[in-house]
């Protein structure tokens, strides 16, 4: 039976957190091995915010790729591949832009409230409004049967259905299929000081980050805030260290701990050793697996190329079809 595919993408903004693995990252490492995957790395959706210091954009696509295949994205099994070096993305986007109503891209949730609440970038500009067309065209130019989001991506999810249905509407076909959302489980893992762990609120612990570093994160996190002593019973629901040793202790001491907390026989000081040797223990072989591919600068490069050409091949036909069917197969 031919597999299903899906489609997925990441901004290269940046070095990956906990929260990148868990939410996304471990996600896709599953999906490689009952799916054909597309996994790029969208640096054309990174210049919408970051347009006015886009330098920096080309240090992080490497680096993200390194992240990802250290984390256990295997090239052999997936399609890796950076979203500029398609060139069909650019036109599939210019020709989504045509049929797409500009209501659509007003009225859709994320653009209202990212307007909002990033008042540190300038946001006032058409790829920013266009972002949702931009994503449409990422997916659909694989012809997906599902895209894998969370809870927040579902309206861009929705606003691609519709352009993929506005399409075939407009030219009396099924050339695009309406993909469905794959909602990805949630890895409910806060950030250090308990708000959503993200690099702007400087609340996060990354995958390449030495124990070094690691340590005197742990060392500060919020915990229950209501066991100011030792000796006062704690609350794993409330405490913000007990997400982390969900996803990464052993059960049997994660009972212990959770013993411990609520009879106050294990102070929040020995909690988060308990924490540290779990981290060291989560994070060495994926920084043993970073480590080996920093020293091989050239296989991170052929791993894009390669991947970017199979995803241009399979780009090139799906253009071949969007012409057709606009006439413009000249």
């Amino acid at each position: 039976m031919t597999r299903q595919r899906t489609v997925s993408g990441m901004r290269p903004t940046g070095p990956l957190h906990l929260g990148h693995y868990f939410g996304v990252i471990r996600n896709w490492v599953d999906m490689q091995k009952e799916m054909d995957c597309f996994f790029f790395v969208a640096d054309w959706h990174a210049l919408t915010s970051d347009f006015a210091d886009p330098a920096r954009i080309k240090e992080f696509v490497p680096e993200l790729v390194k992240d990802w295949v250290a984390s256990g994205l295997n090239p052999e099994e997936c399609v890796i591949f950076q979203q500029s070096l398609v060139k069909e993305h650019a036109e599939l986007n210019l020709l989504f832009g045509m049929i797409t109503p500009l209501g659509w891209l007003e009225r859709c949730p994320t653009y209202k409230e990212q307007r909002e609440q990033i008042t540190n970038k300038d946001l006032g500009n058409y790829g920013f409004l266009g972002y949702p067309v931009l994503m449409a065209t990422d997916i659909l130019m694989y012809r997906p049967q599902w895209v894998p989001v969370g809870q927040d991506q579902l309206p861009h999810v929705e606003m691609t259905r519709e352009i993929a249905r506005r399409f075939n509407y407009l030219y009396g076909t099924e050339f695009f299929p309406e993909p469905q959302a794959r909602l990805t489980p949630e890895a409910k893992l806060p950030g250090l000081d308990g708000r959503k762990m993200s690099k702007s609120y400087n609340n996060s612990i990354y995958l390449r980050e030495t124990m070094e570093e690691i340590t005197p994160k742990v060392r500060g996190m919020l915990t229950d805030q209501n066991r100011l002593r030792k000796t006062d019973p704690g609350d794993p629901k409330v405490c913000n260290l007990f997400p982390y040793h969900v996803l990464m202790t052993d059960e049997a001491t994660q009972a212990e701990i959770c013993s411990g907390c609520t009879t106050a026989t294990l102070g929040c000081v020995d909690c988060k050793k308990i924490l540290l040797a779990s981290l060291e223990r989560f994070l060495a072989p994926i920084q043993e697996r970073r480590r080996a591919l920093e020293e091989k600068p050239q296989l991170v490069r052929d791993i894009i190329m390669h991947g970017t050409d199979r995803a241009r091949a399979q780009a090139q036909e799906t253009m071949e079809g969007v012409r057709r069917h606009f006439h413009f197969d000249f």
